[in-house]
């Protein structure tokens, strides 16, 4: 469920570190920077532009989006507004600032509204078409998190934090210098932040020239939030046609309940009445990324079936707003899917997985038709309809996010942005092959093989095995900062990524098999894949790595203790190391109940106790080849503990490892000069253990 999701996050978290002004603008904002070299390196990774919001004008003739820079010496990023005339293509900059402009829209009125943090903290802008006007319309006390106008811009709907616990010193007024926590409840920290307050919509008058400094909690006294943690943003919440109403996606549920429910529902606030329905009671999963059509009439959905489960199927949902009438419409579509956005009122598109590239599909509601559009070795990431043609983005291995054009009779895209084709064209990338591999068990899995640049066959390669985190987040066509195969490929490595079992994108049984066996057959599926490329003749199979992150450091620890010598080195990053700490410690109990199943003191329950017997912990004395480790300590999903307790473990056992520890990254690494240690590092260590 969250692969449409991660990069919104991730531009999130990038605004929010770094929002304070800055006297000095990044001197190579242009695609025109000359490389020293035509193979990759972290430096050039993180040099690329990163495409955000994409909004299309009322008038369906302009496109309004936001790039982001980062700047290595300064160690932050830039966001600056564009605006491309879809008649030509032609794009031009409308801000170039020493703030950060993001989450820009359209407007009604044919104006661009947007967040900035010009005036000290996070308010809302807006200017014309042409990047004149500019006019705060926001002074809200400690700034906004996300807006949305009604339809007719009559009233706005804005994000803020609201604080409903108090803390220690307001239990304790006279230690104004106390750092502590009391915590008595149970939801007190979750991914990356402790939680100290609660982000509610609120809903204000909007009149032209008088600034909104105020609203009304339409969530009023409720400790939940709405946006939902921690990847919600305003596509959670949406405006009904008539601008009467609000829908906003919530789970109403405190405590331990919470922890261990994905039960989340959508609601219809009524502005006249102040009265709060829930429109989907009843649906047990996740209901979520609700759209309303363009006569106003439906609402489609993205919904999950089971409580606990939040890789559950994505089925698509829509119900007739005045009768509540509901149907689905993926009931033999075995695959999930998101990003909805109507067409016309019979016409919903709409991404999906499909055997591990993201493609754009269309529904049409009269006959229940889904019709495939696109085909290619690419992600798709959003779509927006336009007149005869669709607006979108995608993104390749080879290549970030950048503007389309797309064609739904033929599924041809012609790209209109060409924010990186500078960079991009001075690099050589390696050849990205799909192969089909055979399991233990006879099943075929598709892995993807990436090549060095300028590879030669006559040659011999050190190679690496991925294993992708997740668990389970299909080894697609995606674009990383981190994980980036072309990356690791400009290092003189051959990458193996095999999506093993546990992935969606091949059918929900394939995706299931996972949970509760953890250390069963998606194992045996990576040694599938790293044994058969191995037979090539331009792999040296005694230079072999396996590396992976969260559910991906899980497997690389569990590997150390049972790959009968095949890897000479291994790097695991915000991995589980204990399953009994990892239970205890972490935040979303649903995950754990559901992917373990069940807790620890569960003695007659079998699939937990064969997933604590086979905790990576309990095989380190099988260990016996060199690890990195790398962790955050403002990881909350898997505790900083996890990672260093493997890396006292090798040590203590006299195996070679290091521990890269960063202080403020959280399961990510967003910041820009850790971003280039932490690729730095990685490549070091396998070339000092494959080369």
């Amino acid at each position: 469920m969250k692969n449409y999701l991660c990069s919104a996050l991730v531009l999130l978290a990038m605004v929010s570190c770094d929002s304070k002004k800055e006297a000095v603008k990044p001197s190579y904002k242009t695609p025109d920077m000359k490389l020293a070299s035509d193979v990759m390196t972290p430096e050039v990774l993180w040099s690329f532009g990163r495409i955000g919001s994409v909004s299309v004008s009322p008038d369906q003739k302009t496109l309004v989006y936001d790039v982001t820079y980062f700047n290595k010496e300064e160690d932050r990023s830039y966001s600056d507004i564009y605006v491309m005339n879809l008649a030509d293509g032609k794009s031009k900059q409308l801000t170039d600032t020493d703030y950060k402009e993001f989450g820009e829209t359209w407007t009604s009125d044919g104006k661009i509204a947007f967040m900035s943090s010009k005036s000290g903290s996070v308010q809302l802008w807006e200017m014309n078409a042409d990047g004149s006007g500019l006019t705060q319309l926001t002074n809200i006390e400690g700034g906004i998190g996300g807006f949305i106008f009604s339809p007719d811009k009559s009233k706005l709907l804005f994000l803020k934090d609201v604080k409903l616990e108090q803390d220690v010193h307001d239990l304790h007024p006279d230690l104004p210098k106390a750092n502590a926590r009391l915590i008595d409840g149970q939801v007190y920290r979750h991914w990356n932040d402790w939680v100290e307050a609660y982000t509610h919509p609120f809903v204000a008058d909007y009149i032209p020239g008088q600034m909104v400094t105020t609203g009304k909690d339409i969530m009023e006294g409720e400790k939940w939030e709405s946006p939902v943690r921690p990847w919600g943003g305003t596509e959670q919440i949406t405006w009904t046609k008539d601008g009467k109403g609000v829908i906003y996606m919530a789970r109403k549920k405190e405590g331990i309940a919470y922890m261990t429910s994905t039960n989340t529902d959508l609601y219809l606030y009524d502005l006249n009445s102040g009265k709060t329905r829930n429109l989907t009671e009843g649906m047990m999963g996740y209901d979520q990324n609700q759209v309303i059509s363009p006569n106003g009439e439906l609402m489609a959905w993205e919904s999950m079936e089971r409580d606990g489960y939040e890789a559950d199927k994505i089925r698509l949902f829509v119900m007739n707003l005045k009768t509540g009438e509901k149907k689905e419409y993926t009931k033999d579509f075995d695959q999930n899917v998101g990003a909805l956005s109507w067409g016309d009122d019979n016409t919903i598109y709409f991404i999906s997985d499909h055997h591990a590239t993201d493609e754009i599909y269309r529904l049409t509601l009269n006959d229940g038709v889904i019709t495939k559009l696109t085909e290619g070795v690419h992600n798709y990431t959003s779509v927006i309809p336009v007149n005869d043609y669709l607006i979108a983005t995608k993104v390749s291995m080879s290549q970030p996010a950048e503007i389309y054009k797309v064609d739904p009779k033929t599924g041809k895209d012609t790209e209109l942005s060409f924010v990186n084709k500078g960079i991009l064209d001075q690099l050589t990338m390696g050849k990205v092959e799909s192969r089909w591999i055979k399991t233990t068990d006879n099943k075929q899995m598709l892995t993807w093989i990436i090549y060095p640049p300028h590879f030669d066959p006559n040659k011999k390669y050190p190679a690496i095995l991925y294993c992708e985190g997740g668990p389970q987040s299909t080894v697609s066509q995606f674009w990383s900062y981190r994980w980036n195969f072309q990356m690791m490929a400009a290092n003189g490595y051959i990458i193996v990524a095999p999506n093993r079992r546990g992935l969606p994108g091949f059918g929900q049984e394939w995706n299931e098999q996972i949970s509760g066996d953890y250390p069963g057959q998606n194992i045996k599926d990576y040694l599938s894949a790293i044994d058969e490329m191995k037979q090539e003749p331009y792999i040296d199979e005694n230079r072999l790595g396996c590396v992976g992150a969260s559910y991906g450091g899980f497997s690389v620890y569990f590997l150390a203790g049972h790959h009968d010598k095949r890897f000479k080195a291994f790097i695991a990053h915000c991995g589980i190391f204990n399953m009994e700490m990892q239970y205890y410690n972490t935040e979303e109990m649903w995950f754990a109940n559901w992917d373990m199943g069940g807790a620890p003191w569960e003695k007659n329950n079998k699939v937990a106790q064969r997933t604590f017997d086979n905790s990576p912990h309990k095989f380190v004395g099988e260990w016996d080849t060199p690890i990195l480790v790398i962790h955050g300590q403002k990881d909350f999903r898997i505790d900083a503990s996890q990672g260093m307790g493997a890396f006292n473990a090798a040590r203590m056992r006299g195996i070679p490892a290091q521990y890269l520890y960063f202080p403020e990254e959280c399961h990510w690494v967003l910041g820009c000069q850790n971003g280039i240690l932490w690729q730095r590092t990685f490549a070091s260590w396998l070339d000092k253990w494959l080369k």
